[in-house]
């Protein structure tokens, strides 16, 4: 990768956990400011980033568009929306769809709840594999081999004291996961949340996506959560059927 591109990347990056000023990312990759400038002037005339006042630089409208043009191309993205859009108007609750990405959950879609309490997932943002139902539907769907490769993998960072925290005890549950058809993240990732999920296969049977429901604890116990697994199932399988796959796990 040559020198510039490395450096505008780094900028972008930086750019987009927060606003910056020229002096902070001059300090961040360790150049004289003019170099920092040159870059950010070519980043700001093709709209990758724009100045807030005088100081500042924020991500600009081209990140944006990017990010919704690569979302769009998922296919399983636009064939899933149609079921998981009826199972979030038809609950009421937070509908996500996730992919699987370099050891970590990728949100892809996400279909906001109408109660007042709010997840901070978001398009785009990622999660670990071990404390998200998405994640174990995800990792559960691989071969024992690799299953086996990433649970051995994870570091296990303790999200709420429910959360798993060995490699063992993830595979146990990847087990458990797999042989039901979906996963529970019971209070695993944020405290006062729980979740189920489940896959959304494609024509070959593989599994292309998970789609979850997240439900605040104050507004429904355990049972009342696993009472919700049929409605999640029926909208995966008919994401599953929009997508390619059909009963017997051939597609069209």
């Amino acid at each position: 990768m040559s020198q510039s591109l490395d450096r505008a990347l780094t900028l972008l990056n930086s750019i987009a956990k927060d606003a910056r000023t020229l002096d902070d990312l001059a300090e961040e990759i360790g150049v004289h400011k003019s170099t920092v400038l040159r870059l950010l002037r070519t980043l700001e005339q093709h709209h990758f980033v724009r100045r807030e006042g005088a100081r500042y630089y924020r991500l600009g409208s081209a990140m944006f568009d990017l990010a919704n043009q690569a979302l769009d191309s998922i296919d399983v993205r636009r064939s899933a929306q149609p079921a998981l859009a009826a199972l979030n108007a038809r609950t009421g609750h937070t509908v996500h769809l996730a992919s699987y990405d370099d050891g970590e959950v990728v949100y892809i879609d996400k279909y906001e709840g109408r109660h007042s309490v709010r997840m901070y997932s978001r398009v785009g943002k990622r999660a670990p594999l071990h404390c998200t139902a998405v994640g174990k539907v995800l990792v559960a769907a691989m071969p024992k081999a690799r299953r086996e490769e990433i649970a051995r993998s994870i570091e296990y960072p303790v999200r709420t004291p429910n959360t798993i925290t060995s490699a063992a005890d993830f595979l146990a549950e990847l087990d458990r996961v797999a042989r039901l058809g979906y996963a529970v993240d019971n209070a695993e990732h944020e405290d006062f949340i729980h979740c189920i999920a489940a896959p959304v296969r494609g024509a070959d049977g593989e599994v292309l996506a998970a789609a979850s429901m997240s439900v605040p604890k104050v507004l429904l116990d355990y049972e009342g959560l696993l009472a919700l697994v049929p409605d999640l199932r029926a909208a995966t399988t008919e994401a599953s059927v929009h997508s390619g796959w059909t009963e017997n796990g051939k597609g069209h």
